[in-house]
């Protein structure tokens, strides 16, 4: 029998609860797969709270890594044996054993171990489409980069010094402060004692920057408008602190004819091809140590509540996994 976590109603994370089920054969093009490392990621509060409805009852969960112990008809992406990680698909990761549509699953390279592939798919995916592709950064551009201790933010300091993208990070503590700087960012603002409007201008000499990447929402959204240089861009990809409120246009002329783009992952790999193309970009960038991940925080399956409350009260820096 396998265990999964399901909720029948949205709510705190009491609501999410412990089941188990008969997972059974895979069906054609399906693959079934022995869970070694889930992801937690703040979409799956989204979805448990109900920012994000969902029919119900639900699972929960949208990346994991494990080994694949059989396949269904049609098959050709993996076989039984293979060491794999996915983002994406039906929810349901929160289990020990699931099947999934095998044209999700992406093989893991030898020296990826599954917890980093668990820990680094999904936000590292976002990552390298959000700085190649949403905004394509070039070197020596200054960017802002909100709740830059955490999951997301800790891949993109560490892609973007890299590359030598000049990084302004915003952070909630000075213990928090301090991995960013670690990390690569040139310049550290603590939101929650700082201006960060005034900090961004006074650091780029009044200009502004040219891209904003903002994963909190409603508290940090005025002032990345705000640290925006004319025609500059913001990219609003997560509600942290809850949904943004309503936007007029005219806003977006006022700050200087401002570009607004709210991008998901699952647009930026909609087709086999985009999704090869940006595991494997995240994947070189950790073999060759450009970016270094480890899971920072690891819960039992049956935890899952608990690391939602962690990583909502941002008790949680770094990477998030559940261990079936």
């Amino acid at each position: 029998m396998s265990q999964i976590v399901v909720f029948a109603e949205t709510g705190s994370p009491d609501v999410l609860r412990l089941q188990s089920i008969e997972v059974g054969q895979p069906g054609p093009g399906q693959a079934r797969v022995r869970h070694t490392a889930i992801g937690v990621n703040f979409i799956d509060t989204y979805h448990r709270s109900g920012l994000y409805p969902l029919a119900l009852p639900s699972s929960l969960g949208s990346e994991a890594a494990g080994v694949v112990e059989a396949v269904g008809e049609g098959v050709t992406e993996v076989k039984p044996g293979d060491r794999v990680g996915y983002v994406g698909g039906p929810l349901g990761a929160y289990a020990s054993e699931r099947l999934i549509a095998a044209e999700v699953l992406i093989k893991l390279p030898d020296g990826i171990a599954d917890e980093v592939a668990a820990s680094a798919m999904l936000q590292g995916m976002t990552v390298e489409y959000l700085v190649q592709r949403t905004y394509p950064v070039q070197p020596g551009q200054t960017v802002l980069w909100h709740a830059a201790a955490g999951g997301v933010g800790q891949i993109a300091l560490q892609w973007l010094s890299k590359m030598g993208a000049e990084v302004i990070a915003t952070v909630g503590s000075a213990r928090k402060a301090e991995i960013a700087r670690a990390l690569g960012a040139r310049h550290v603002i603590n939101y929650s004692e700082e201006d960060v409007a005034e900090r961004v201008r006074a650091i780029t000499a009044g200009k502004g920057v040219p891209v904003v990447f903002d994963p909190v929402g409603k508290d940090t959204f005025a002032a990345s408008l705000a640290s925006l240089a004319p025609r500059g861009m913001m990219v609003s990809f997560g509600n942290a602190s809850g949904p943004v409120p309503a936007l007029s246009p005219l806003e977006l002329t006022k700050h200087g004819s401002l570009f607004l783009t709210r991008p998901k992952l699952s647009d930026y790999t909609a087709t086999r091809a985009e999704l090869e193309a940006s595991s494997a970009a995240l994947f070189q960038r950790l073999l060759d140590g450009t970016i270094r991940i480890a899971p920072s925080h690891r819960y039992a399956l049956a935890d899952a509540a608990q690391a939602h409350r962690d990583l909502e009260a941002r008790a949680t820096t770094g990477s998030v996994i559940l261990l079936p």
